[in-house]
């Protein structure tokens, strides 16, 4: 399962049902787990944690070192879940002492091809980023957010659960769950109505969320009044209730 050109640290800890192909290399303090294959001319550097049933594509740098001025060598880590897709040419940094040391994957993730995520960032799960789509670093990405292809995330920028990020956007603001922003620079263009209703969203929680939106980031009133406003649908909805709280807890403030 392991080709013979394939060049393997022996302070590697591989799973004997991996698959590695030709030309790529594996350092000492990687770790892959059950079921995953590694394409030709892959690189996998520094402390990473692979899980079960991952696919990486060929020309894929995986937990190399950070871009980033301050790091001077110190041991920092990747962390990846199970079952992700990592298609060619994505590269994927550990994180620094700053950040807290660790970039962190989830489970079940498509990044295709040309896709960049910094160290530091902190992805969910089920999330899509298309061709060339980048992260800068510091970034969070909430479950079953899809950033289109070439769209860019602003260093410490937070995109919410089920986001939308268009085409070429750049998000230099928080994007809050359930809405889209599209643009350069991005603005906000409503809740991500067909993306809720693939994930079977109820046509109640849809239009609660979209009262909710109209009310916190398209009402240029007081947002305690808003907040105020929603108590209802908070309370009846959860979804509500979690947009409320991102946008409560923004740093950079919120993509409108």
């Amino acid at each position: 399962m392991i080709h013979p050109t394939a060049i393997i640290d022996p302070g590697a800890s591989i799973a004997d049902d991996c698959e590695i192909g030709a030309y790529s290399i594996i350092g000492a303090d990687v770790s892959i787990g059950s079921g995953t294959t590694i394409g030709p001319h892959v690189v996998i550097r520094g402390v990473t944690r692979i899980g079960a049933n991952n696919r990486i594509f060929q020309f894929a740098s995986v937990g190399d070192d950070p871009q980033d001025l301050k790091y001077d060598g110190e041991v920092t880590e990747l962390q990846i879940g199970d079952s992700n897709t990592i298609r060619e040419f994505t590269t994927i940094n550990r994180g620094t002492v700053g950040g807290g040391g660790i970039t962190r994957i989830g489970n079940h993730n498509l990044f295709m091809a040309y896709i960049h995520v910094a160290h530091d960032c902190i992805i969910g799960d089920r999330i899509v980023m298309a061709n060339g789509a980048s992260l800068a670093g510091h970034v969070t990405v909430g479950d079953h957010a899809i950033l289109a292809g070439f769209a860019c995330v602003h260093q410490f920028c937070e995109v919410g659960e089920h986001a939308f990020v268009g085409l070429n956007s750049v998000a230099n603001r928080d994007v809050a769950p359930f809405t889209m922003a599209v643009g350069n620079y991005a603005s906000g263009k409503g809740i991500n109505k067909n993306g809720l209703r693939r994930r079977d969203f109820s046509e109640p929680t849809i239009r609660a969320l979209h009262r909710a939106y109209m009310l916190l980031l398209r009402n240029h009133g007081e947002r305690d009044k808003a907040i105020a406003a929603l108590s209802a649908e908070a309370a009846e909805f959860p979804e509500v209730a979690r947009l409320i709280a991102f946008i409560e807890k923004s740093e950079r403030g919120v993509v409108r």
